[in-house]
């Protein structure tokens, strides 16, 4: 897993003796393609990644993985962590503690959806600096939440070519 300010990008690979093979994988730039009007480097975008990485593993063959974080910090309730409730919730059996992952409220975006109404509240001018980007891509940041479950149920049944 690799996670940019900007993007997330999941691979699930084999080690052997010769290499690692890269046996499925998912970046948070194809969650356009699928609607994603977010920000592709947010938590919801990286719970989103897990998803889609999580269910071509499973089309591929793939029913457990370890999380390897490499030198990567570990956060309560970070995107790295999403990216592991996303591999989990597609359904691949991924061990780890349920008290690192974060609550299905930040998962969706509610927090970013109840800070754009607060600032809406205060100041229209930081409203539109800070949310430009959502709202150039015809997205308003207060309907994250529901965005966020339309695009779920695209990565869900979106078709499973395995991506290596």
């Amino acid at each position: 897993m690799r996670l940019t300010n900007k993007f997330v990008y999941v691979q699930i690979a084999e080690a052997k003796l010769q290499g690692d093979y890269v046996k499925a994988s998912a970046s948070s730039r194809e969650l356009v393609k699928l609607g994603w009007k977010g920000g592709t480097g947010n938590l919801p975008a990286a719970y989103l990644t897990g998803e889609l990485a999580g269910r071509r593993a499973i089309a591929g063959g793939i029913k457990e993985a370890l999380l390897d974080i490499g030198l990567k910090s570990s956060s309560k309730g970070s995107r790295l962590y999403a990216v592991l409730k996303g591999l989990v919730d597609s359904g691949l059996h991924v061990p780890h503690s349920p008290d690192n992952l974060p609550s299905d409220d930040r998962l969706a975006g509610t927090h970013v959806s109840n800070y754009a109404k607060s600032l809406s509240a205060q100041s229209s001018d930081r409203y539109k600096k800070h949310f430009s980007r959502y709202l150039t891509r015809g997205l308003k940041p207060e309907d994250l939440s529901a965005h966020f479950k339309q695009v779920r149920e695209q990565v869900m049944s979106s078709p499973l070519e395995v991506k290596a």
